[in-house]
């Protein structure tokens, strides 16, 4: 890579990083875990970064390799050995009691993020969290739109399903994108 290319690389991953990151997390469900798999996926596209057909949308490429990263990581054994525990306080203090239903919500939803197939989570993430339209996430996953369709109203089902278990009500549209039912 030159420093031309190094530069234009840098100053991809400082202005995009973080939503990158973001996309991590929601895929593994932590945040360390997010980090790692960020930085495996920015590590290959380092060494593939002169060769990018396209130059002007590196981030379909960054998060395709996201997602294939973490599919790869829980192929291995020894990656899905570990299991994550989320537990409140015994004493919170009063601000964090404020938030207590809150963060009993996200961590329900967060659950039910967990136990969906890697796809379905991939297709969730990005359709509701990202606000990818279809045609995008089929490109970034390497799947028909007619999939991407089918993926979400599986995955949507599961977590109504999840939710109702945990006592959670979904709501069903999103302020900023009323045609589209959402999660949380």
């Amino acid at each position: 890579m030159n420093a031309d290319e190094e530069r234009e690389f840098r100053e991809f991953v400082a202005a995009r990083s973080r939503s990158l990151l973001h996309t991590a997390y929601l895929l593994t469900g932590d945040w360390e875990q997010g980090r790692d798999l960020l930085q495996t996926a920015l590590a290959s596209t380092a060494r593939r970064w002169s060769r990018l057909r396209d130059r002007q949308q590196p981030e379909s490429y960054v998060r395709r390799a996201i997602y294939h990263a973490q599919v790869d990581r829980f192929r291995l054994l020894s990656w899905g050995r570990e299991t994550v525990t989320d537990t409140l306080p015994d004493h919170p203090s009063a601000e964090a009691a404020d938030w207590a239903e809150t963060v009993v919500q996200r961590r329900d939803i967060m659950a039910a993020l967990r136990q969906l197939p890697k796809r379905q989570r991939a297709v969730i993430v990005l359709r509701y969290f990202e606000d990818r339209p279809d045609a995008e996430i089929a490109e970034i996953l390497g799947i028909a739109q007619g999939t991407v369709r089918s993926q979400t109203h599986k995955a949507l089902a599961t977590l109504r399903a999840a939710m109702g278990e945990a006592g959670l009500s979904a709501p069903t549209t999103h302020p900023a994108a009323p045609e589209r039912g959402v999660i949380a």
